[in-house]
């Protein structure tokens, strides 16, 4: 069976006393001088492309982003992407993988899961600049090596995130609790590691020490969505991913979903995109 192309880090831009394969880039240098144009691919490490000057498209999860300067776009391990980047554009690339963040730091891991639970930011000029400084500092430290640059590294790393949390505050509402902030955070984890095996509410609930009532009740507050409505979302998203980015058969993306019966999988499909998985795919790749 057919998988969506997975890329890694660069074998020869690892960096052996920096935990999870960390790499900071100028654009400039990735681009060199011309423009650059990727197909439909997934990662299996954090992507964070930090735009000073920014010209062209992104899009990740099937939503359309027009590149813009002062942005920064910020993807987790399995989200599919393709974009189309300008030569004239500038700023940074960032890649790591789960290590870099998680290894010891509960602090540094839960900033990285806020952060990236917006895919596309946009800052002002000023609000910009701030980040530049962090981020220029990291690529200072990156490639002179000096003494423990690896903790100073990290450490700028977690400022540059507090930063894009606290960008979050004109998106996500500030009369949320940070105890529901964080149960939502916990829920989408486990989907994105069980979602082909467990499909019922129940299941993620029980993993969370919650009832099913509470746990729904949390996502309607947080997302006004019920947590039913928040899994068929994922298996629909991973669906399409499959069907744009695969040749294989619908009746294999099926059972790669964990559905049984693929004629279940089609309706299923159909009921929540108004087309066929055939259709779709032919509509759209």
């Amino acid at each position: 069976m057919e998988t969506i192309p997975i890329r890694h880090i660069n074998e020869t831009r690892k960096e052996p006393d920096l935990s999870g394969n960390f790499s900071i880039r100028d654009i400039s240098d990735v681009l060199a001088g011309k423009d650059m144009l990727q197909e439909l691919h997934r990662h299996d490490f954090f992507y964070v492309l930090i735009l000073k000057k920014g010209i062209g498209h992104h899009e990740i999860d099937f939503t359309a982003y027009t590149v813009c300067d002062h942005s920064v776009f910020f993807m987790r391990p399995g989200q599919v992407h393709q974009f189309q980047l300008k030569a004239e554009s500038t700023g940074y690339l960032i890649q790591f993988g789960n290590e870099f963040c998680f290894s010891n730091e509960k602090v540094s891991g839960q900033l990285l899961r806020k952060a990236t639970s917006l895919n596309c930011y946009q800052f002002n000029p000023d609000k910009f600049q701030k980040l530049q400084i962090i981020l220029n500092d990291i690529l200072q430290e990156y490639a002179s090596k000096e003494q423990r640059y690896q903790e100073v590294i990290k450490a700028n790393m977690d400022i540059f995130l507090i930063e894009l949390v606290r960008q979050q505050t004109s998106v996500i509402s500030a009369h949320h609790s940070l105890y529901s902030q964080e149960i939502m955070e916990k829920f989408s984890a486990l989907l994105e590691r069980h979602a082909f095996e467990h499909k019922q509410v129940a299941q993620y609930a029980a993993m969370l020490n919650l009832s099913a009532y509470q746990l729904n009740s949390i996502a309607k507050s947080m997302l006004g969505k019920t947590c039913s409505a928040l899994i068929n979302a994922y298996m629909i998203l991973e669906a399409k991913r499959n069907l744009l980015a695969t040749a294989n058969q619908i009746n294999q993306i099926a059972c790669h979903l964990g559905y049984e019966d693929v004629s279940y999988f089609i309706r299923f499909f159909k009921k929540h995109t108004g087309y066929s998985p055939q259709l779709f795919r032919h509509n759209l790749k």
